[in-house]
């Protein structure tokens, strides 16, 4: 299938006190979608960096990132709003729930501010999917952290994003809550058709990737299935 999310040449550099600092260098990589794709390295190899362009969160010093051939740095302030807000879905390792909102009330936030109809039954829809249902009016401080990241995964898959950005999403979980988690990753590929990229340390969550990148240094040293 074609590339859902392309990176072209990317290179990204930083002002460290004055002196740039380049965190990644001529990065070309293209995923389709229902493929998971697992970004692998050492802390500091520019992994989350590479997330945040693909995720058009930020923009490439050089080269461009194009979904359905199109490049993010071209978009308006409004379309990159309405690109995050109804085409990309982020998950993080540090769940980023609010805690003074219910799960279901984290899941649903993002049909509310996108002013979709009937957004409590969507997000209990993604509730059910990520089997806590049960847990709908429960405060993320009443939730495990396993819990908490099933929530994350469904309020970041409750619009049916086409991209699917998970940043490290098993580090802080134990095996069996982190295997669930990747299960879940799994199906919003194969089920949702999501384009997923992931960043891990973790060779179980690099395992259920269809193609593994290592990062070195800002730099692809190898990529394989």
């Amino acid at each position: 299938m074609p590339a859902r999310l392309e990176l072209r040449g990317v290179s990204k550099t930083y002002r460290n006190g004055g002196q740039p600092a380049e965190v990644l260098h001529d990065i070309t990589l293209a995923v389709a979608p229902g493929a998971v794709t697992a970004l692998v390295g050492r802390s500091g190899c520019g992994k989350t960096t590479l997330l945040h362009l693909a995720g058009a969160m930020d923009f490439p010093t050089a080269g461009e990132v194009l979904i359905d051939g199109r490049s993010t740095g071209s978009l308006s302030d409004a379309e990159l709003t309405a690109l995050r807000r109804t085409r990309v879905g982020f998950v993080f390792q540090f769940f980023q729930l609010l805690p003074t909102l219910t799960a279901l009330e984290n899941v649903e936030l993002p049909l509310v501010l996108a002013r979709v109809p009937n957004s409590a039954a969507l997000a209990g829809d993604r509730l059910r999917w990520v089997g806590l249902e049960e847990k709908a009016a429960s405060l993320p401080y009443q939730l495990s952290g396993g819990q908490m990241q099933r929530v994350a995964i469904a309020r970041a898959l409750v619009h049916s994003p086409d991209i699917l950005i998970a940043d490290e999403p098993t580090g802080n979980l134990d095996t069996a809550s982190g295997d669930q988690v990747l299960g879940l990753l799994r199906e919003a590929a194969t089920k949702f058709g999501a384009t997923v990229l992931m960043a891990t340390h973790s060779a179980e969550a690099a395992a259920i990737a269809s193609v593994r990148v290592n990062l070195r240094d800002g730099r692809i040293q190898s990529t394989g299935s």
